[in-house]
C-alpha cells in the first residue's frame, strides 16, 4: 500500500468522502430528531395569530423563527374552559438579550420540560428572570446580575434601559429549548411594551400639540391596558379526541390559529427527507466508486507482484495464504477509509454544531455511536471484500513456472 501512494490515497479519499457524508447525515438527523422530540413533548397544540402553521410551531415551540403576531389573552384563555383541554401555558415574547429570547410565561413552562433550578429560584415578581443553562454559560451571567432587554429577537435592537431585569435563578441543563431562554413573568413583557406605547403616544402628542389628539391618545392607551395580549399559547389535551375537535374549532370559529406540532414537524421532516435521501444516494455512489478504485488498485498491484507471489509459493506458501494476503490488503484499505470517514463526520458535526449555536443557539451534544453506523462498517468491509475478490481469485490460480519463466 505504501509503495503505491497515489492509488492508495485516491481509494482512501473516496472512501472517506462516502463514509463521512453518510455518517454525518446520520448524526445530524439523530440530533435534529432528538431536539424536535424533546421540545414537543407534552404539547398537543399551539395557538397563535393567523399565518403559517409551521412558522407558529417554530417560533412558539423551538424559538427559531419570528412570531406570527399577537392574540387576545381573554380569547386564548377561553380554551381552558373546554372539557377536552387539560392545561394551557401562555407565552409572550418579542424582546431579547444578546440574541437570547426573553419569554414571559408561568411556572408551568419549566415544569413541562421537567426542569429543576440549579441555583437560586424561579421568578415571582415582574422583571425577575430565571435563565437557562446555555444562556448562563455563554453570557457568563450569575444570580444577582441585572441587564436591559432589547426590542426584537436579534442582537442590536433598541435597549429598554428603563426596565432592567434581575436574575434570581438558573435552571439545570435540560437538552431542550429552555436552555436557550430567559424566563420571566408575563407581566414583565406587558409592562415593557405598555411603556413603549405610552412613549410613542407622548411623542405623537408633542408633535401634534393638540389637546384633542391628547385625549384621543389617552383613550387608546386605556384600551391597550384593558386588552391584554400574548404571543402564543401551548395546549395539552385530556384525551385524543381533543386533537380531532379543538384545532378545527379554533381555526373555524376564532380569530386565532391552531397548529398541531407533531403534524407540522412530520411535514417538515418529509420535506427534508428528499434532500437527505439525495445526499445519501450520492454518498453511496461515491462509496461504490471507491470500491472500484480499490479493485483497480489491487488488480494492478497484483500484476506487478506476480513474480513475488510465485516466489512465495516456491518457498512453501499455500494458495490460500496468497488469497488471504490480497483480501487483507483490501480490507485494511477499506477499514482505514471507514475510520477516517467517521473522524471526518465527527469534525463536520462539530462544525455544524458551532454554526447552529451561532445562528439558533442550539448545539449537538454527544457523539453517540449509532446502530446504522455498524451497518455502514459492514457495507464498507463488504465493498473491500468484493473489490479484493477477483484479484484474490487470480492469486489463487497463479501459474508458478510460467510466472517465473517470464520474470
Amino acid at each position: 500500500m505504501s509503495s503505491r501512494p497515489l492509488s492508495t490515497t485516491l481509494s482512501l479519499v473516496l472512501l472517506i468522502l462516502g463514509v463521512g457524508m453518510i455518517a454525518l447525515l446520520l448524526q445530524v438527523n439523530r440530533h435534529i430528531q432528538q431536539q424536535m422530540e424533546n421540545n414537543i413533548r407534552g404539547i398537543d397544540m399551539v395557538v397563535g395569530a393567523k399565518g403559517s402553521p409551521l412558522q407558529l410551531i417554530l417560533s412558539a415551540v423551538y424559538h427559531i423563527d419570528a412570531p406570527t403576531g399577537n392574540i387576545s389573552l381573554h380569547e386564548a384563555e377561553q380554551l381552558q374552559n373546554n372539557r377536552l383541554v387539560a392545561a394551557v401555558i401562555p407565552l409572550s415574547y418579542g424582546d431579547s438579550y444578546e440574541g437570547y429570547r426573553i419569554v414571559g410565561t408561568n411556572h408551568q413552562y419549566p415544569k413541562l420540560y421537567g426542569a429543576s433550578v440549579d441555583n437560586g429560584r424561579l421568578w415571582h415578581a415582574p422583571f425577575e428572570v430565571t435563565i437557562g443553562a446555555t444562556v448562563a454559560q455563554n453570557l457568563n451571567l450569575k444570580i444577582g446580575d441585572s441587564f436591559a432587554g432589547t426590542h426584537g429577537l436579534a442582537e442590536g435592537g433598541e435597549a429598554h434601559e428603563e426596565h432592567a431585569y434581575k436574575i434570581v435563578g438558573k435552571l439545570e441543563y435540560t437538552n431542550s429549548v429552555l436552555d436557550q431562554l430567559i424566563l420571566t413573568a408575563t407581566e414583565s413583557v406587558w409592562e415593557v411594551h405598555l411603556h413603549e406605547e405610552e412613549t410613542e403616544t407622548s411623542t405623537r402628542n408633542e408633535n401634534h400639540g393638540h389637546e384633542e389628539g391628547h385625549m384621543e391618545a389617552n383613550h387608546e392607551t386605556g384600551e391597550h391596558e384593558t386588552e391584554q395580549e400574548i404571543t402564543a399559547m401551548l395546549v395539552k389535551f385530556r384525551n385524543p379526541m381533543g386533537m380531532v375537535q379543538v384545532p378545527r374549532m379554533v381555526n373555524e370559529s376564532t380569530n386565532m390559529q391552531a397548529a398541531v406540532p407533531i403534524y407540522e414537524i412530520n411535514r417538515l421532516f418529509s420535506l427534508m427527507g428528499v434532500g437527505v435521501d439525495t445526499i445519501s444516494a450520492i454518498a453511496l455512489v461515491i462509496m461504490a466508486v471507491s470500491g472500484l478504485s480499490v479493485f483497480i488498485s489491487l488488480y494492478n498491484a497484483l500484476k506487478d507482484r506476480q513474480y513475488e507471489m510465485a516466489l512465495m509459493r516456491t518457498y512453501g506458501a499455500t494458495r490460500w495464504q496468497l488469497v488471504a494476503l490480497v483480501l487483507q490488503e483490501g480490507l485494511l484499505l477499506t477499514l482505514t477509509g471507514f475510520l477516517l470517514g467517521i473522524l471526518f463526520s465527527r469534525i463536520g458535526l462539530w462544525l455544524i454544531s458551532g454554526l447552529m449555536e451561532a445562528g439558533y443557539h442550539y448545539t449537538f451534544i454527544g457523539w453517540t455511536w449509532l446502530q446504522e453506523e455498524w451497518w455502514l462498517l459492514a457495507t464498507a468491509l463488504a465493498i473491500g471484500l468484493l473489490a479484493s475478490l477477483l484479484p484474490a481469485i487470480r492469486a489463487f490460480h497463479i501459474n508458478i513456472s510460467k510466472t517465473l519463466a517470464n520474470a
